[in-house]
């Protein structure tokens, strides 16, 4: 079947791939092949409106059949490393070689010596991509993504709060500075402080479609500050929540806050009707703690990367 290649137009097409992602993703068995619909939504509302602010126009190619259905769709995630979504009916390698023609194009950064490179992504159980990547002189790359996931119908642990320590869900835009500030502590723990640049940013994260408060969790600490964080999100079409992001204040780790907020996420989310959760890791730490809630299955999902 012949397919026509256009670039992203306007917000309909916005809404356009967030059906199609949700449709691939329930005929790949709800393996993450393509995107969840969770994380378009935050790439779209975090990602590249807080940190990339990528040209949507510019930055999007969509697969088109003659009656418009969508069935492929291009895009980066940051400079430099892209994503190919394809509908599993509509997958053959000449659509993949043009998607990853295409990307090379337009996603590849030039690195101090004039050499340009692009990183794109293959799941392990996946050999027409890693055929395709390997013919065009990619290698694998390191720190693979472990996109891990658990069955709402195995038993959630119980995990006491820590002494001192309560578990709610976030209050309203007066808490932003906290939530932003212990998300910094979190995930910049060497940076210095005077790189912070402020809690405007949650306001797109909570713009996100998707994103409901009552799942949006905080650890407060005996001091009133928030120590611990954890944000699901839940697709009620797929039943299917995910975690992202998940952090702990450097003053606050080693108490099981982490686990504590995981638990009282799946409790929340099960209780909505998830029949599935995921969490994607990428180190042994983070590994470990996901395994012990029962994110004991995984797929792995790996860097290719070209240098040209």
């Amino acid at each position: 079947m012949k397919l026509t290649m256009r670039k992203y137009q306007h917000d309909d097409d916005h809404w356009k791939i967030r059906q199609f992602l949700r449709e691939v993703f329930l005929l790949n068995n709800r393996h993450e092949f393509s995107w969840p619909l969770y994380r378009w939504d935050y790439w779209r509302w975090h990602v590249n409106e807080n940190i990339f602010q990528f040209n949507l126009e510019a930055a999007i190619f969509l697969w088109e059949t003659a009656d418009g259905r969508l069935v492929a769709a291009l895009h980066p995630d940051g400079p430099g490393e892209s994503f190919l979504q394809v509908h599993p009916a509509f997958r053959s390698p000449e659509l993949e070689v043009e998607m990853m023609s295409v990307a090379e194009t337009q996603f590849a950064t030039t690195q101090a010596e004039g050499r340009q490179r692009l990183v794109l992504w293959a799941h392990a159980t996946d050999p027409l991509r890693q055929d395709l990547l390997t013919r065009r002189g990619y290698t694998k790359g390191k720190h693979p993504e472990y996109q891990r996931r658990r069955d709402m119908g195995a038993p959630i642990p119980q995990v006491d709060t820590p002494a001192g320590y309560s578990i709610r869900a976030m209050g309203d835009e007066s808490e932003h500075p906290a939530r932003s500030w212990v998300s910094w502590k979190a995930f910049h723990p060497d940076e210095p402080d005077g790189k912070y640049q402020g809690w405007t940013w949650y306001r797109n994260v909570q713009r996100a479609p998707l994103y409901r408060r009552d799942l949006d969790l905080v650890a407060v600490a005996p001091n009133g500050e928030f120590a611990a964080f954890c944000t699901l999100w839940f697709d009620d079409v797929t039943r299917t929540a995910a975690f992202e992001p998940v952090g702990t204040h450097p003053d606050h780790q080693r108490k099981g806050l982490g686990k504590t907020l995981m638990a009282e996420g799946l409790r929340r989310v099960r209780d909505l009707g998830a029949t599935l959760c995921t969490v994607g890791s990428y180190s042994e730490g983070a590994g470990a703690l996901y395994a012990s809630l029962g994110f004991t299955e995984y797929d792995l999902s790996e860097p290719w990367v070209k240098e040209w």
